[in-house]
């Protein structure tokens, strides 16, 4: 029997090693899978052509990383409304850029279901359906209607619109088109008027006095005035009384 070489030895130890280490290498090489969070809602809103101002107020706003956080870390789900190009380029020109950052990110959550719903299970709903711009009591909330021909309408309030093209349909996450931008009353409701401010009350400042008895009192200077008026009265009287008795001396 002819002998085998240290060489060939030596390979033939290391084929079984070969076969353990080369399929991890490939394994590892593969591109991982993308997240079902951030990166599927917005790669199904680019794919459909016409979402590209949501797009950027999901990530301006950081909407998006919390959608991708929620769905990752929920068993809930989560249902968007997106508004088309055309939405936002009806509103009257300046309305996204007038509001703070703050109010920009109410107004992307005011889109946003914290729970997954077919468009059949929105029929059946009671409404408000809170929002995540929402709170407990139904402030910000959503309403769906549904008429005979299974038309379903969703309305903010201010805004009303039909609800019929799912751009995805599937648990965990619901996406569908909006041709209005939903407006919440908190951010475009009309505000209360602001209280008008009370009369001041005015000082009384006439000269004549009032008594506890609520009898006018006369004026200090008309008492002064008719007491001097008597005193010279009766002056001029005793000088001429005076003079009539002096008269009568020198006519007798």
């Amino acid at each position: 029997m002819a002998s085998t070489s240290p060489m060939a030895t030596i390979l033939l130890t290391l084929i079984p090693c070969l076969f353990l280490i080369i399929p991890q290498a490939i394994a590892q090489s593969a591109p991982a899978p993308a997240p079902s969070g951030l990166a599927n809602l917005t790669g199904i809103l680019d794919k459909a052509g016409q979402y590209t101002i949501f797009i950027r107020l999901l990530t301006t706003t950081q909407v998006g990383n919390q959608i991708e956080s929620q769905l990752n870390n929920s068993n809930q789900g989560m249902t968007v409304f997106a508004p088309t190009d055309n939405a936002f380029n009806n509103l009257k020109p300046g309305t996204i850029n007038s509001l703070s950052q703050q109010d920009q990110d109410e107004l992307v959550l005011y889109h946003v279901l914290p729970q997954y719903y077919s468009l059949a299970s929105l029929q059946t709903v009671s409404n408000p359906v809170r929002t995540q711009a929402g709170s407990q009591n139904g402030v910000d909330g959503l309403n769906f209607t549904s008429s005979g021909n299974n038309q379903l309408n969703v309305s903010s309030g201010i805004v009303d619109t039909p609800l019929n093209n799912a751009l995805r349909q599937q648990f965990p996450l619901a996406v569908y088109q909006v041709d209005k931008v939903m407006l919440p009353e908190s951010l475009f409701g009309v505000k209360a008027p602001a209280a008008a401010p009370k009369p001041a009350i005015a000082s009384n400042t006439s000269s004549t006095g009032v008594a506890t008895g609520g009898e006018p009192q006369a004026a200090p200077s008309d008492a002064n005035s008719k007491s001097g008026s008597n005193g010279r009265n009766v002056g001029m009287g005793l000088v001429a009384g005076f003079g009539l008795i002096c008269l009568g001396f020198l006519l007798q």
